[in-house]
């Protein structure tokens, strides 16, 4: 069932202020145990709406991509970037995330000139407000939330034919019953997030 359609009200009042490119930001694979953490950033036209945009957890996969198309056909800028397992390990998955929405913020062309973003706020010295459930409410944000989310599941595919066996290409990294029993069966992965607990453990498991 598709998801609630999202508004733009904020935008259009951000651009009744003045603000020209009012970008919004979101993340995608926040709760996985394995790969990276994805993130995107959208600007879109105040006069070429997009209809359907919605959180992109809501939405069947094929809307997604369809979506997805549009948005980047669409958007006056957009850019998806990311944090590798690597860097979540070391600065944990709330700084990682704000990590990769700042890159994807800042490798946006043009520049942005507000920032609104699903919960969090970012190192960047621009205007910008972090929204409890942004990616439900701001038109913005639920296209960011599409293209991290799209972008994110296209790397997993790719994952999956270089790690076979775990099921990524399924559960999309996240702590299904499959992905627990391959970790068990076959162990863990360069790309696992090894600061998370289901993996530590089996780490830990395998060390003792």
């Amino acid at each position: 069932m598709p998801g609630v359609l999202c508004s733009a009200e904020l935008e259009l009042a951000l651009h009744r202020e003045g603000y020209v490119r009012v970008a919004g930001l979101d993340e995608a694979g926040r709760g996985c145990l394995f790969g990276p953490v994805y993130a995107a950033a959208v600007i879109l036209a105040a006069d070429r709406r997009i209809a359907g945009l919605a959180d992109s957890k809501t939405l069947p996969a094929e809307q997604r991509e369809s979506l997805a198309t549009e948005i980047r056909a669409a958007a006056v800028a957009w850019a998806v970037a990311s944090a590798t397992a690597e860097e979540i390990d070391r600065v944990n998955i709330r700084e990682a995330s704000r990590l990769a929405m700042a890159r994807a913020a800042a490798a946006l062309d043009p520049a942005p000139d507000y920032l609104l973003i699903d919960a969090l706020t970012v190192d960047l010295p621009l205007p910008q407000q972090a929204l409890i459930k942004g990616d439900a409410r701001v038109e913005a944000i639920a296209a960011a939330s599409i293209l991290a989310k799209t972008a994110r599941d296209a790397h997993l595919r790719e994952l999956d034919l270089e790690f076979p066996g775990y099921g990524f290409a399924k559960h999309k990294g996240y702590g299904t019953g499959e992905h627990l029993a391959a970790l068990d069966r076959l162990g863990v992965t360069t790309q696992h997030r090894r600061s998370f607990a289901p993996v530590r453990e089996r780490l830990q498991y395998r060390l003792a």
